[in-house]
């Protein structure tokens, strides 16, 4: 198949990034929204034959003998035919082996391409490193020249660089059993070859096993392998390099991995990229999560979030029919509409049960409760997401080990698997695993809305390049740990910013912006502009970062909360912009809070620079704070511009509405920015931030109740904004006196005094403030206050009089 991307348009990497032929291809213009595409699908009533179980078995066992007759034992140069598929030597050497399907380990059919390096001047030819190359959703295999992304090299390249390179097209897609035509062709082997949403026990079992067929073909060394995919290819390399030397087999029990005639393989680097690490979050994320926790194995379902419906759409329309919902258009190698996957029919395989699954989700709530969601979420947990294999929660409870050294990588707009993705990951395994070796890439690219500019692209590609040439093929030097992030900018033609670099994740953002907003607001699940929603919406809204609207504030309903305009060389936000809500009363059923954080311009036009979700726990406790997150993003924020964050009840088609009509009384809020910088524009040294009672805190981090920081928030504004002086029927205020832990710092005398006004604090956690009034009637008040340190106030203090 060829995609339809390139590095002209945003590339959606769901059913492959780009050409699968000798080059690359242009990206073809979209041809209409997601809505028009699906109004086209055909859906083709071709079902696989069905034999008995006993014929079953005996295409198991013929595939298995095939198999067995055609590869040969060990690698030869003269006529190689690795996995017993013949290679065309190129005129460099390379040899290109493709044209034929190979039985896994049930027996199933695989499409499989293999590439070789030129036949080496001396030594053995074999015994090379393994690079496999994992495709997007509704994709294939490549071909000798195709790029899987365009940070991802060609076989060609990796083979010209000494890899073997394996290409497989996951089962139930195209060749693997998706088409009607190699359903016909596998006959009874391909009963079971349908799409399972990357169950590890399946599609990872399956490049495992062909890896393991290479090993013992004397092709590849079993202790240097690597993997590398992009969306669903990367959740694929995710998950193989956290079972690293295990297999997770069909029940979900781990083994140890080895090739069918016994060697241990293992895998020896990783680069997934625009990854997931649980399904359950990207899918249908509940804003319960933080980047600066450690994610406990409950916290993404309770309660059940908010389907991401344009792209939940897109996805299963494009894993069963060539729409190219997510792509631009369809595949060029099969007729627009035409089937090339397969799904099992409903209720036959519990943990593969798509066509049931999509019509849960899409009936909305409620999902608490119904034991096929909770069936949906035990089978993510347990066979598809790589945290969950991380943390030992899979398999039946504590069975983590480090993972193969990885560079994972995901973009700050790519509203599909946004970063937290891998920063959850990143976290636990530093918690776990603190000297393993981890780096992190993230930028403006991936999934609707990236970019994926060339110069990024080509900066992830030379670090990919780098990573497995020093963990997997060896001899290359160190690339070294760090965390490197490249700002959005806008237009695309604009170079992005930076890179920043840190060694730690939290130390890209050192600095926290922390703004307190008192006056209360509604938020109303019937309010809300939708023109807005659908110009923002990644599928049907063109997948434009630096698409802009008007910033009119959307009026009752919509909370809006703008920061003061940045000031001087304004400020790069890089990480997930945190809100702290003091909620009051909710009405209604299923609530859910839908964020957005733009960047307002002076021109009165505004930029989305990061978007997320939160669904309420009912019932709701009001005497607590909420504490939430947004997506992370990075965005530099120019003097005059402002940041504005709206809350809404609704952001459709994005996100799913809900079935409940609701509104939730907001009292306060508190929003805290993180930054690259640590002084100006109000901006403080990161310090504790808010997290709900029983949180676990990432490496580095230190938490506090949501409860203190509102607190906090609050006696800051009053300490350094204004004190109202009104006492009636005790005579007009005429001067002040002000002492701070005993010292005396400012006075102000005069007629009808009535605010004061304090700047800073002394350092320390805390500290006391008199106010002493003397008033027209001769009477001497005294006020004294106890204070929590405020962050942004630091050294000293001062009193000005603001109005007489």
């Amino acid at each position: 198949m060829v995609a339809r991307c390139g590095v002209r348009r945003a590339v959606v990497h769901l059913s492959g990034a780009c050409a699968r032929a000798s080059a690359r291809h242009a990206a073809a213009p979209r041809t209409g929204g997601l809505m028009g595409q699906f109004a086209t699908v055909r859906r083709s009533a071709a079902v696989a034959s069905r034999g008995t179980a006993a014929a079953v078995r005996r295409a198991v066992a013929a595939s298995a003998l095939a198999a067995l007759l055609l590869a040969p034992a060990a690698a030869d140069a003269a006529n190689p035919a690795p996995l017993g598929i013949a290679c065309q030597t190129q005129s460099d050497g390379v040899r290109f082996c493709q044209g034929g399907t190979v039985p896994t380990f049930d027996g199933t059919p695989i499409d499989v391409n293999v590439t070789l390096p030129a036949v080496p001047a001396s030594g053995t030819d074999g015994g090379y490193p393994l690079v496999i190359v994992g495709h997007g959703y509704g994709g294939q295999k490549q071909g000798l020249d195709g790029h899987e992304a365009p940070w991802i090299d060609t076989a060609h390249q990796w083979a010209q660089r000494g890899y073997v390179v394996l290409n497989n097209t996951d089962r139930g897609f195209w060749g693997s059993c998706g088409t009607p035509a190699a359903r016909l062709t596998g006959g009874p082997a391909c009963v079971a070859g349908y799409n399972r949403l990357m169950q590890a026990g399946y599609e990872v079992h399956d490049a495992q096993y062909l890896a393991g067929l290479l090993v013992d073909d004397g092709w590849a060394d079993p202790l240097r392998i690597g993997a590398v995919g992009e969306s669903y290819g990367g959740g694929e390399s995710l998950l193989m390099a956290t079972l690293k030397d295990r297999i997770l087999t069909t029940s979900g029990a781990f083994a140890p991995w080895r090739s069918p005639k016994g060697v241990p393989l293992r895998l020896a680097g990783a680069a997934p990229t625009i990854p997931w690490s649980d399904l359950i979050s990207s899918l249908m994320p509940n804003g319960h999560t933080l980047d600066y926790t450690i994610t406990q194995p409950t916290d993404a379902f309770t309660p059940i979030g908010v389907e991401k419906l344009s792209f939940v759409a897109g996805l299963f329309a494009t894993g069963e029919v060539n729409v190219g919902a997510l792509t631009g258009g369809p595949s060029p190698a099969a007729p627009p509409n035409a089937v090339i996957g397969y799904y099992a029919p409903p209720q036959v395989d519990p943990n593969a049960d798509l066509n049931s699954w999509y019509a849960l989700i899409n009936a909305g709530e409620p999902y608490d409760g119904n034991p096929l969601a909770q069936q949906i979420i035990t089978s993510f947990q347990k066979y598809r997401g790589a945290y969950y294999l991380l943390d030992g929660h899979s398999a039946g409870g504590a069975n983590s080990e480090a993972p193969a050294p990885m560079l994972l990588s995901n973009g700050f707009t790519d509203d599909l698997f946004p970063v937290d993705e891998t920063v959850r990951y990143y976290n636990l395994e530093k918690s776990l695993y603190p000297n393993n070796p981890v780096s992190l890439l993230y930028m403006d690219y991936g999934h609707m809305r990236g970019q994926n500019k060339v110069a990024d692209t080509g900066l992830l590609e030379s670090k990919i390049n780098a990573w497995f040439d020093h963990y997997v093929r060896g001899g290359a030097p160190d690339p070294g740990q760090a965390v490197t992030a490249l700002t959005q900018t806008c237009p695309k033609s604009a170079p992005s910013g930076g890179p920043f670099t840190a060694s730690t994740w939290v130390g890209i953002h050192p600095g926290i912006l922390p703004v307190l907003f008192s006056a209360p607001q509604t938020i109303s699940s019937a309010a809300g502009d939708p023109s807005v929603s659908a110009a923002v919406d990644p599928v049907g809204g063109g997948g434009d970062p630096c698409k802009t609207v008007a910033a009119t504030d959307q009026g009752a309903g919509v909370a809006s909360y703008r920061l003061p305009a940045a000031t001087g060389g304004g400020y790069t936000m890089i990480g997930g912009p945190i809100v702290v809500a003091a909620l009051g009363s909710v009405t209604g059923p299923f609530p859910q809070i839908d964020e957005r954080l733009w960047d307002v311009a002076p021109s009165g036009s505004e930029t989305l620079v990061a978007r997320g979700d939160y669904r309420l726990s009912m019932p709701v406790d009001t005497a607590t704070p909420v504490v939430f997150q947004l997506h992370p993003g990075a965005w530099h924020f120019a003097a005059g511009h402002v940041p504005k964050v709206e809350l809404l009840g609704q952001d459709i088609p994005y996100l799913r509405r809900s079935n409940g009509a609701f509104t939730i009384a907001v009292k306060s809020v508190e929003v805290l920015l993180p930054t690259h910088e640590t002084s100006g524009n109000g901006i403080e040294a990161l310090g504790a931030l808010p997290a709900p009672a029983g949180s676990v805190a990432a490496p580095s981090i230190r938490l506090e109740a949501a409860s203190a920081t509102l607190l906090r928030a609050a006696r800051c504004v009053a300490a350094r904004l204004r004190w109202a002086l009104r006492y009636h029927g005790r005579g007009r205020v005429l001067s002040v006196v002000v002492t701070v832990n005993g010292r005396r710092v400012a006075s102000a005398h005069g007629r009808n005094l009535r605010v004061i006004g304090l700047r800073r604090a002394p350092a320390g956690r805390s500290f006391t403030v008199r106010v002493m009034e003397r008033t027209s009637k001769g009477l001497l008040i005294t006020t004294t206050r106890r204070y929590r340190n405020c962050r942004a106030l630091r050294t000293r203090m001062a009193v000005r009089r603001l109005r007489r």
